[in-house]
Parts: C-alpha cells; sequence; structure tokens
C-alpha cells in the first residue's frame, strides 16, 4: 500500500453500497477496484457507475486479487458469516456493514480469525463515526449532565408488508431488533458501557415468524437504566434522550444519521450541528483506512469487543421473545 491509493473491493451491490461507493470519493480514501454481486450483470453496471475496473459473480476472484488492500462487505447480515470467514482466510481486511453478523457465535469466530492473523477488522456501524456524536461524547467526558441515569430511544419505521421482502424471511435473520435495534444498542452501549446485567423484552411476531416491533428494557448498574423500541410496523419519534442528573442531551430524528446534538440544562439549550460532507459513511471509511494505513488491526472508535457485546445483547433479547433463526 505505500505509496498508492487504497484499492476497495466491494461485496454486495445494493442500496447501501450505493452510499459507500458514493462516500468513498468524498472521503477521498482510496479508489473502488472490484465489485462481487450474485448478479453479474448488476455488479458491472455498479462498476461502471462508480468507476471500478473489475465485475464479478465469483467472491474468490476478489479473495484472490493482490492488488485488492481492503473489503467492505455490504450484503444480507444473513450471508456475512460465510463471505467474510473466506476472506479473512485470504488474509483480506475487511469493513462489514451492521450487524457483524447474525449472532454472537459467527463473530467470535471472524474474530479469533482476524486477530491470530493480525487481518484488520471492523463492523460498519456508521452512527458511531458521526460527528455530532462526537461532541455528544466531549459533553458527556466533561460531565456537563452530570452522571447519566438513563438512555431512551426509538427506531421504527413503516416497512414493506410485502411477505417476500427480506426483512420478513426468517431465513434471511429479518425481524426489526438486527436491522434496526441494532443501532439503539450500540448506541445506548456506546454510553453506558459494553453490556448491561438486567435485560427484559416483549415482541410482537410477523406472519412469518421474525419480530416486527420490540421493546427492551436494560439495566446497566443499581441507578441506571436505558429503554429502546424497534420495529417496521409503525413510525415513531426514532430520537434518542441521554438523561443525567444535572441535564439531558438529546439527539433529534433520525438519531442513527444524527447532523445535529443538543444540551439541556434547565432553561439553556446548546445546539451543535455537524452536517455531513457526503452522505455519512465519510467518517467510517476514513477510519477504517487510517487503521489500515498505521497498522491497526482493530479501531478503538468501534473496537471489536463492543460489536460482540451488542451481538451477545441482542442473542438475549431474542432468546427472551423466543426467536430462533431457522439455520441456527
Amino acid at each position: 500500500m505505500a505509496g498508492r491509493s487504497i484499492q476497495w473491493g466491494l461485496v454486495g451491490p445494493g442500496s447501501i453500497a450505493r452510499k459507500f461507493a458514493r462516500d468513498l470519493r468524498v472521503a477521498e480514501a482510496g479508489s473502488l477496484r472490484s465489485v462481487v454481486g450474485r448478479d453479474l450483470s448488476r455488479a458491472v453496471a455498479f462498476a461502471t457507475e462508480y468507476g471500478a475496473e473489475f465485475a464479478f459473480d465469483d467472491l474468490r476472484a476478489i479473495a484472490a486479487d493482490p492488488e485488492v488492500d481492503i473489503v467492505y462487505l455490504a450484503t444480507p447480515h444473513s450471508a456475512h458469516f460465510a463471505t467474510a470467514k473466506t476472506l479473512l482466510e485470504h488474509g483480506k481486511p475487511l469493513l462489514i456493514e451492521k450487524p457483524m453478523t447474525v449472532n454472537a457465535a459467527q463473530a467470535r469466530e471472524l474474530v479469533k480469525i482476524a486477530r491470530s492473523r493480525r487481518i484488520f477488522l471492523m463492523e460498519a456501524l456508521w452512527t458511531r463515526f458521526l460527528p455530532a456524536y462526537q461532541q455528544a461524547g466531549r459533553w458527556l467526558t466533561e460531565g456537563r449532565i452530570g452522571e447519566v441515569r438513563g438512555v431512551t430511544s426509538s427506531f421504527c419505521v413503516r416497512g414493506n408488508p410485502d411477505p417476500a421482502a427480506r426483512w420478513l424471511n426468517p431465513a434471511l435473520a429479518g425481524g426489526g431488533l438486527l436491522d434496526l435495534g441494532v443501532y439503539n444498542l450500540a448506541m445506548t452501549q456506546w454510553v453506558l458501557g459494553p453490556k448491561p446485567d438486567r435485560i427484559g423484552a416483549v415482541a410482537n411476531f410477523s406472519a412469518t415468524g421474525v419480530d416486527d416491533m420490540i421493546s427492551a428494557s436494560l439495566g446497566y448498574t443499581p441507578t441506571t437504566l436505558a429503554q429502546f423500541s424497534c420495529g417496521f410496523v409503525a413510525e415513531a419519534e426514532n430520537s434518542l434522550t441521554v438523561a443525567g442528573e444535572s441535564g439531558r442531551i438529546h439527539v433529534p430524528a433520525p438519531f442513527f444519521a444524527a447532523q445535529e446534538v443538543r444540551l439541556l440544562i434547565g432553561d439553556e439549550v446548546e445546539i451543535h450541528r455537524a452536517p455531513f460532507r457526503g452522505e455519512g459513511f465519510e467518517y467510517e471509511i476514513a477510519e477504517a483506512v487510517r487503521c489500515l494505513e498505521s497498522g491497526e488491526i482493530e479501531s478503538p472508535q468501534m473496537p471489536l469487543a463492543d460489536t460482540l457485546a451488542t451481538l451477545e445483547v441482542m442473542d438475549e433479547i431474542r432468546a427472551r421473545i423466543g426467536l430462533c433463526y431457522p439455520f441456527e
């Protein structure tokens, strides 16, 4: 990599990958070399649109290419584990779209491979890298709201009701928790710490057997609680609030794509606006490249321990509501 631009591979040329490809240009963090998709014509069209040199329908082509420095994995999360394992075994650094895997056991295996072979691995949970949350982090570190006592959030939208939709398919690890709730939980744990010691959850289920609405309550200390709701059947406010003994931090909707954060202490309101330079993916891209160029195998902003902890809690929530996917 020394003396040349980082060369990216991309697997899964769908709608999320389009945002990534556009923001790769915004971040000025390398160039797109290869695209892999199940449908070769779609991969070719994507590569043509975003200036990639090559398009394939076979993962082995990108895994074996010595010119590919890092791969962004944007397939449905049910396919993350097998694809990521193949790429890691070929020595490819990875940025994997959230959630990294369907469950913690899968993620632990990927982390074991990455750490044993000293290969960079990071979950692409873009919210964690947004400038608005960096400001919120500074307020928390400075103790501006005092001791934190609670975090509340929602991520509820109206999803495609077609039973054939991906989010309704249990074989593809559908449901609200893995698609949406990962944001609520990851940002709650960013504030309060990696894992709660008390977990409660209730859910409603779709006709296909996946969770279409979940409400979860989490206890992080004897005096600190968190709550979140997520699902695909109705719209909610979709903001996030951190409540402290002296004030609160409020992230207006949509909290997962925050471009503003507010500090409220009594009648005083301090507003910090942080508009994106692109579509918001540019910050995680820049961090992945920084780690790659400095030889770090994981990001201090998104450590693998946090990814594992989030998946462990989601495993526990699924156990509480009785949701197990057919391939588990």
